[in-house]
């Protein structure tokens, strides 16, 4: 039986599978102002303790799972209503901008709810803490179906055991990985790709 993914990783091969990789197979994992941020931001959220305020219950580090999805992981936030419905919400350090790695994650968090607790979980939040303001996201079809194609993106990562290409985009140049993967060293393109030939803009 295959080990269960965290749910991070889910987040990290929805962002890039590189990033991944470089995660899972090498074992390293960068640090940079971003990645700093979020983790202050995380710990001040699982410090807090749980709550109840006006019927509404406030769960925080509870763990997660799915054995029938294989995944796992620990949730920031889960709030439990007066009526017993529970509802995910992850904090990010970012200003509020839709980003799907970050909704992977939080929908892969209320597919462990559904199957925890045995009842439907519809929407989830996610609280951006630059900008104080909290989004709501729908855990639609499409949605569930890409939580289930970053878990086995993860999976094949670990079966292959090998590097996928380097995004080369703008999400590069505010990743924590990036002299360890060296995204746009010439090397790492396929033959016959120009790298200087499209500006990120382009691509």
């Amino acid at each position: 039986m295959d080990e269960p993914i965290n749910l991070s990783m889910l987040q990290h091969h929805a962002f890039c599978p590189r990033q991944a990789a470089i995660n899972l197979l090498e074992q390293t994992f960068g640090e940079n102002t971003f990645v700093t941020r979020g983790n202050q931001t995380h710990e001040r959220v699982h410090a807090g303790g749980d709550e109840e305020r006006k019927g509404v219950r406030t769960l925080r580090a509870l763990t997660l799972y799915s054995l029938k999805l294989g995944i796992t992981g620990k949730a920031d936030v889960i709030e439990v209503l007066p009526d017993g419905t529970h509802r995910p919400v992850e904090y990010k350090s970012s200003r509020a901008k839709p980003r799907l790695a970050d909704e992977v994650q939080l929908c892969a968090q209320a597919l462990c709810l559904e199957e925890m607790f045995g009842q439907s979980v519809s929407e989830g939040f996610i609280y951006h803490a630059a900008s104080h303001k909290r989004r709501v996201v729908d855990f639609t079809p499409e949605l569930r179906q890409a939580v289930l194609d970053a878990r086995d993106g993860v999976r094949a990562l670990l079966r292959d055991r090998m590097l996928p290409p380097p995004a080369a985009d703008d999400r590069c140049r505010l990743c924590s990985l990036f002299d360890e993967c060296e995204p746009f060293a010439p090397r790492a393109f396929p033959p016959g790709y120009d790298p200087f030939s499209t500006t990120l803009e382009d691509r």
